[in-house]
């Protein structure tokens, strides 16, 4: 059984900076359902909203342009771990934030086949 736990979230001033990791047990980032890995967020009440993806060798990643210019992925297949630096933080950035894996690129949630639990990123004014 293949889990996703993140960790690193916490509480930050606006303009500080946090990092996010994500660890894999049960599986490896060689298996085919996790070539792809992206991080979402989600606010109560709200769709789950990407925020960006990389895939299997790293050398792909994009970002919504929401975060784009401040956030950064990623990963350590030797760790089966993948991470999120978050710089330049603004309130707007309040939320839950989880890690995912699918075997194709993709912006969608719902094809994404592994989610962590989600860390709570709450940016204080």
């Amino acid at each position: 059984q293949v889990q996703l736990v993140e960790s690193g979230g916490g509480l930050v001033q606006a303009g500080g900076s946090l990092k996010l990791s994500c660890a894999a047990s049960g599986g490896t980032f060689s298996d085919y359902a996790m070539g792809w890995l992206g991080w979402f967020r989600q606010a109560p009440g709200n769709e789950r909203e990407f925020v960006g993806r990389i895939s299997r060798s790293g050398g792909f990643i994009i970002y919504a342009d929401s975060v784009k210019g401040r956030f950064t992925i990623s990963r350590d297949n030797a760790k089966n771990t993948v991470y999120l630096q978050m710089n330049s933080l603004t309130t707007e950035d309040t939320d839950v934030y989880y890690c995912a894996a699918a075997p194709a690129p993709t912006n969608s949630p719902s094809l994404y086949y592994y989610w962590g639990q989600g860390t709570q990123v709450t940016v204080s004014s």
